[in-house]
């Protein structure tokens, strides 16, 4: 292995580790069993809310991005 594959390859294990923690992080867009005990949040919370979820959603879409494209590299170094 040379230099240019170990630095692909850790880059490629970052990048999936920022994925797997960003799914991770995300919850469902279903309310589940808070709709039926009539759990509700306040718009603030909500707002808040859909603030760290766009957070969240984007960063999934970087790492994806990066983890597809060093994937790619990966194969025409190799």
């Amino acid at each position: 292995m040379n230099p240019l594959q170990i630095i692909l390859n850790i880059l490629l294990i970052l990048a999936s580790l920022v994925m797997i923690v960003t799914v991770l992080l995300q919850s469902s867009e279903s309310d589940g069993m808070g709709a039926i005990s009539g759990n509700n949040d306040s718009f603030f919370g909500k707002a808040k809310n859909a603030a760290f979820e766009a957070k969240m959603a984007l960063a999934t879409k970087v790492s994806a991005v990066v983890f597809v494209v060093l994937a790619l590299v990966m194969i025409f170094v190799g």
